[in-house]
């Protein structure tokens, strides 16, 4: 659970495409291009304007500098978290917790029945998600293609909400 420090620390809010030059600047600063998981600005701008996404922000309450967010989809009882990203300077404090709890209790809120989402094998995150009651589902061989050809196993994890 995220500490109470962090909750006094960081505010999440909505994010609109507006906010889309923040993402990408935490994006790239979270994946960069090792491993192939980030998303394009595009990709990010074509999906936010459907039904059931919601881009989650997470700022410095004393800056409002974004140094996370979260992207997520709804259909019907399921809800995918598509992406989740806190910059480096920002990791191992809370705020990806802060961005995951906040995911489940928006499903949860909504109605939803069960949670999904995808990480990269070998991704530190794993046990932050098997904390937050997700378990492995699935594997997708050679999912994610980095730049130098390398190709890396998707994990899937699911939950009950």
């Amino acid at each position: 659970m995220a500490t109470p420090a962090i909750r006094e620390a960081i505010a999440l809010e909505r994010g609109t495409a507006d906010d889309l030059d923040s993402v990408m600047i935490v994006m790239e600063q979270a994946f960069g291009s090792h491993f192939g998981e980030a998303w394009t600005r595009s990709q990010c701008a074509g999906i936010l304007p459907m039904t059931g996404v919601l881009l989650r922000l997470a700022r410095t309450r004393d800056s409002g500098l974004a140094v996370g967010f979260s992207l997520s989809r709804s259909i019907v009882d399921d809800a995918e978290l598509l992406l989740i990203a806190v910059a480096p300077a920002q990791q191992r404090r809370g705020v990806g917790r802060l961005l995951l709890e906040d995911f489940i209790e928006q499903a949860r809120t909504s109605g939803i029945s069960t949670a999904h989402l995808e990480v990269r094998d070998g991704n530190g995150a794993m046990s932050m998600y098997r904390d937050a009651g997700f378990a492995p589902v699935g594997r997708r061989r050679k999912y994610y293609h980095a730049p130098d050809g390398s190709a890396f196993d998707a994990l899937t994890f699911m939950r009950k909400i």
